[in-house]
C-alpha cells in the first residue's frame, strides 16, 4: 500500500517517466519517522534525491495548504559538501525539482567562492536550502548574529562522508553540528552519505554524536563495474614499476578512439602531465577535444573541464583524484585507469565516474605499468564482487582543530566554558576530552600558555564581565577569519606569465632545483623559467620540448591492507594450481620463474630471501603490506640487525617487500634467532630509528597553522614558505624548551607516529608474521619479486651517465636462467 506521505515525490518520479528505488522510499520513510543515519549507495544511484525529497515532504506534510505560496522560512537544511566543485551540480538538480514541484524554495551556495554581495544577501535573506563546505560552515559560526541563521533548521546532510571521517576536516564537522544543535531550540536530523566504506555502522555514529541513535539505509542495488584488464603483447619476466607505463600508449589510444568521452586517471600529478602530453604528441589533431584537470591547476581551467564535461564537449580528460567524487558527468561513458590504484575504495569512486546514471553499469580499463600489477587487478575485482571495502579511522582529540574553534566561537557570540565542554564532549572527536585538557586550551586562547604569555599576538581572547570569552580586537578577529581550516598544503608557487596570466601552482621544492633559463613542463605546454619573484615563478612558453615533468611530493600511494590480503588469497590459489582469471594467467611466467628460484609467498608463509651480487650482501624479506609500512618495518629491522652487528644498510622498498643490502654477509637464520619480529617493544625501536624529533617538527607546522600560532597571510600577500616554516620551527623549539607539556607539542610528537608510521598496521603485520611459517630461500640470481626492489633503489639512489632502463637491460641480459 502506498504510503501517502509520499505523493508529491511519487508525483515527480511519475512526470519524469522514473520509478524510485526502493532505498530511496526506505529513506524517504525514515527521515519523516524521524529517524537519522547513514545512506550507502552506489555512486550515481540517486542518492541527492534519496534525502533531498524527505526535506520537501516533511515541508510539504507540515504546510498541507500553503507551501506552494512564497514564505520566509529560513534555512530547512544545510548540505555539506567536501568539494566546492560539487556544488553546482547539486544546486542545479535540487532547484529543478522545485521549480517542477510549483514549490518557491530558493538552493543557494555559500562557499570560499561566493562574493561578498551574494554573501550579504544570503544573510539577510537565507534560503530553504543551503550547500556549503565545512569550512565555510565554520566562517557562519563565527560571525556575530549567527545563532538567528540556525535557528529554523530541520536537517544537515553530509555528502561523501567517507572523504571527511577520516581527517580533521571532519573533525570540523562534528564541531559545528554539536554547536549548532546546542544553540537551535529543536533536535534537527543527521544524515551521512557515502558509497565506498567498510565500517558504515562506526562512521555513522561519528557523525550523529553519542546522543542520537544509528540507523543504516543501505541500497540493494548492483551497480555493476566492469573492469577490462589491458594486457601488453609482451609479459617480462623481470617486471619493474612503471616500465610499461607510457609504453602502452599504442593500447590506449584505441580504447579512447572508440568512446564519446573518456576519463584517464592516474595515481600522481606529474603522471597527468606525461599523459596529456604523450597523448598529444601521438593524436594532435585531438588538440581541442582533450584537456588535463589537477589540483594544481588554475580553479578556472578546472571549472572550464568540468563543464565542458558536462556539455560532451570533450572527448578526453586525463585527471587525478580530484574528479574521483560525485561530479556528474553523464558524458563519461568509460573510464581508463593507469596503474593500480592501490585501494578498492578508490577504484570503486574512480570507475563510478562512468554510467554515472541508476541502471547503468561503470565501464573501467585497467592498464598496468607493470605486469605484476595485473594481480592487482584481479585482486581489486575479487574485493568488489565481495563488498570487501576498506575501513576509516576518525582522529580524537584534535587539539589545533579545537583551539581554532574556540576563538571562531569568540570571534562570533563569545562562550562559557562551563557550557561548551558538554557540547564538545558529545562529539566522537572530544569524548575523552578532559577538564584539565580544556583549561589548558582556554590558558592558551587568553594567555599564549606558559611559554608565550609574553607576547600579545597570541593573547586572541578576553574574558569580559559576565565570564563570556571573546575576541574584541578587530585585526585578531580579520586575520582568524581568513585562516580558518584543516586544510595545509605543502609550501607552493603560483606558475604565471609575464602578463599575469595564472596556470596554477607547483611546489617550492621544484622550482627551488631550477636555474633560470631551465625548461618544465606543466598545463599542458612547454615552460621555460624567466625569473622568480615573491611567491610567483614567471615563465614563458617554450618551443623547445623537454621531459622535465613537474613532480610533486608524496607522489606515491601506498597498496591498503585489503587490497594486499586479496593479493596474498590470489598467490595461495596460484600456489594450489588454481588460476581463476586471465589477469593471473597472463602472469603465469612471472609466477613461475619465482616458483622455480624461490617460491611465491602467500598467506600461510614469509618469505625471506638471501643474495650476493656484485653490489654486495641483499636481503628481502616479503609482507605484503604496502609501501608506508614496509618504510617503517625496514628502519625498524635495520635498527634492531645493528644494535648486535656494527653494520651500514642501503633500504629499498616497494609494495609487497623490501630489501636491505649491505656490503657484510649476514646469515639470516642467525638473525631469525634474535627473534626480529618480535611485537616487544615496537613503539620504543621506530622512536630510536627515525628522526622523531624531525617528523614531529614538521607535523607541527601544520599544527600551528590550524591552531593559528602561525599566521598564512593576507589574501594576496601570503607569508613566505621559509617565514612560516622558521616561525613554526622557532615555536617548536620553545615549547621543546621551556613548555615541554604543550598540548600541541604531544599532538605532533604522536601524528608523527601514528600518522606518518601507522604503528597500529606495523603492530599487526608483525602479528601476522609470528603466525606466518618463514622460509628462507637463496636464489642464485634476483627473482622477479626481488627485481623491481633492487630497481626501485637503483631509481633513486643512481649517480650515472647511463639511463635506468639500460642499467636495467644490463642486469637483466646478466641472468642466466636454467631451464
Amino acid at each position: 500500500m502506498e504510503d501517502k506521505r509520499l505523493k508529491p515525490a511519487l508525483d515527480y518520479f511519475r512526470r519524469k517517466n522514473w520509478k524510485p528505488f526502493p532505498f530511496q522510499i526506505e529513506t524517504w520513510q525514515d527521515y519523516l519517522d524521524g529517524k537519522s543515519g547513514l545512506l550507502n549507495a552506489p555512486t550515481g544511484s540517486g542518492k541527492t534525491f534519496a534525502l533531498w525529497f524527505p526535506v520537501i515532504l516533511e515541508y510539504i506534510l507540515a504546510h498541507p495548504d500553503t507551501w506552494q505560496k512564497p514564505q520566509k522560512n529560513g534555512i530547512q537544511i544545510i548540505w555539506v559538501s567536501p568539494l566546492r566543485a560539487l556544488a553546482q551540480d547539486i544546486q542545479l538538480a535540487m532547484q529543478e525539482v522545485c521549480q517542477t514541484m510549483g514549490l518557491p524554495w530558493r538552493v543557494a551556495v555559500r562557499n570560499g567562492d561566493t562574493d561578498a554581495k551574494t554573501r550579504a544577501a544570503l544573510k539577510r535573506n537565507p534560503p530553504e536550502c543551503l550547500i556549503t563546505t565545512p569550512e565555510t560552515l565554520h566562517v557562519l559560526i563565527s560571525q556575530k548574529d549567527h545563532k538567528k541563521f540556525f535557528q529554523s533548521i530541520k536537517t544537515v546532510v553530509v555528502d561523501e562522508w567517507h572523504e571527511l571521517v577520516g581527517n580533521k576536516r571532519g573533525v570540523q564537522v562534528q564541531l559545528a553540528l554539536a554547536y549548532i544543535q546546542a544553540i537551535c531550540p529543536h533536535e534537527f536530523k543527521r544524515w551521512a552519505i557515502s558509497a565506498t566504506l567498510g565500517n558504515l555502522e562506526m562512521a555513522g555514529q561519528v557523525l550523529l554524536g553519542n546522543k542520537l541513535p544509528m540507523h543504516v539505509v543501505k541500497a540493494d542495488i548492483e551497480k555493476e563495474i566492469l573492469i577490462h584488464s589491458v594486457f601488453p603483447d609482451e609479459i617480462e619476466k623481470y617486471p619493474w614499476a612503471g616500465h610499461l607505463g607510457i609504453r602502452m600508449l599504442d593500447k590506449v589510444i584505441p580504447i579512447i578512439e572508440a568512446g564519446r568521452t573518456r576519463l584517464l586517471f592516474t595515481n600522481t600529478r606529474s603522471q597527468t602531465e606525461i599523459w596529456y602530453q604523450k597523448i598529444l604528441e601521438a593524436k594532435p589533431e585531438w588538440s581541442g577535444w582533450i584537456a588535463m584537470h589537477h589540483g594544481s591547476l588554475d580553479m578556472k581551467v578546472r571549472a572550464w573541464v568540468e563543464q565542458a564535461l558536462h556539455e560532451g564537449r570533450l572527448k578526453l580528460v586525463v585527471c587525478t583524484s580530484s574528479l574521483d567524487l560525485g561530479v556528474d558527468f553523464r558524458p563519461v561513458d568509460r573510464v581508463i585507469q593507469i596503474g593500480s590504484p592501490k585501494g578498492v575504495s578508490r577504484f570503486m569512486q574512480r570507475a563510478g565516474r562512468a554510467g554515472h546514471q541508476p541502471g547503468l553499469p561503470s565501464e573501467a580499463f585497467f592498464v598496468p605499468t607493470n605486469a605484476l600489477e595485473l594481480i592487482e587487478a584481479a585482486a581489486l575485482r575479487n574485493a568488489i564482487e565481495e563488498k570487501d571495502l576498506e575501513s576509516q579511522s576518525p582522529p580524537t582529540l584534535c587539539y589545533d582543530v579545537l583551539i581554532q574553534f574556540l576563538v571562531t566561537l569568540a570571534v562570533g557570540e563569545g562562550f562559557r566554558p562551563e557550557e561548551l565542554f558538554p557540547i564538545l564532549k558529545a562529539t566522537h572527536a572530544y569524548a575523552k576530552l578532559s577538564w584539565e585538557e580544556m583549561n589548558w586550551m582556554l590558558d592558551f586562547v587568553t594567555k599564549g600558555g606558559e611559554s608565550l604569555s609574553s607576547y600579545q599576538d597570541f593573547q586572541k581572547v578576553v574574558i569580559d564581565d559576565i565570564g563570556m570569552y571573546k575576541v574584541s580586537n578587530k585585526r585578531i578577529a580579520m586575520k582568524h577569519r581568513l585562516s580558518m581550516g584543516t586544510i595545509v598544503s605543502e609550501a607552493m608557487l603560483k606558475v604565471k606569465f609575464k602578463n599575469g596570466t595564472y596556470l596554477g601552482t607547483v611546489e617550492e621544492y621544484f622550482i627551488a632545483k631550477m636555474k633560470i633559463g631551465d625548461r618544465f613542463f606543466f598545463a599542458g605546454r612547454s615552460l621555460e623559467l624567466v625569473q622568480i619573484k615573491d611567491l610567483s615563478a614567471i615563465v614563458k612558453v617554450s618551443e623547445k620540448k623537454t621531459n622535465n615533468v613537474v613532480s610533486w611530493m608524496g607522489a606515491r600511494m601506498s597498496l591498503s591492507s585489503k587490497l594486499s590480503d586479496k593479493i596474498r588469497e590470489i598467490l595461495e590459489k596460484y600456489n594450489l594450481g588454481k588460476v581463476e582469471s586471465e589477469e593471473v594467467r597472463q602472469v603465469l611466467p612471472i609466477l613461475d620463474l619465482q616458483s622455480k628460484l624461490s617460491i611465491v609467498p602467500d598467506r600461510t608463509t614469509f618469505l625471506i630471501e638471501s643474495h650476493q651480487s656484485k653490489e654486495g650482501f641483499h636481503l628481502f624479506f616479503y609482507p605484503f603490506e604496502g609501501r608506508m609500512i614496509h618504510e617503517l618495518m625496514s628502519a625498524m629491522i635495520a635498527y634492531r640487525i645493528s644494535v648486535s652487528y656494527p653494520i651500514s644498510f642501503s633500504i629499498a622498498m616497494n609494495d609487497y617487500g623490501f630489501e636491505l643490502l649491505s656490503d657484510t654477509y649476514l646469515d639470516i637464520e642467525e638473525l631469525l634467532e634474535e627473534d626480529l619480529f618480535t611485537t616487544h617493544q615496537v613503539k620504543e625501536d621506530i622512536l630510536a630509528c627515525v628522526n622523531e624529533s624531525e617528523m614531529a617538527r614538521r607535523k607541527f607546522r601544520e599544527i600551528a597553522g590550524i591552531s593559528g600560532l602561525v599566521f598564512q597571510g593576507y589574501p594576496g600577500k601570503p607569508m613566505t614558505f621559509k617565514h612560516i616554516q622558521s616561525n613554526s620551527s622557532l615555536l617548536f623549539q620553545v615549547f621543546e624548551t621551556y613548555d615541554p607539556d604543550n598540548l600541541l607539542l604531544k599532538q605532533a610528537q604522536n601524528e608523527a607516529i601514528n600518522d606518518q608510521m601507522e604503528e597500529d598496521k606495523l603492530l599487526d603485520a608483525l602479528k601476522k608474521i609470528n603466525q606466518q611459517r618463514i622460509v628462507v630461500k637463496r636464489p642464485v640470481q634476483f627473482t622477479p619479486f626481488s627485481f623491481p626492489i633492487m630497481v626501485d633503489r637503483l631509481s633513486r639512489t643512481s649517480i650515472s651517465s647511463e639511463t635506468i632502463e639500460d642499467r636495467v637491460a644490463k642486469i637483466q641480459a646478466s641472468f642466466e636462467i636454467q631451464d
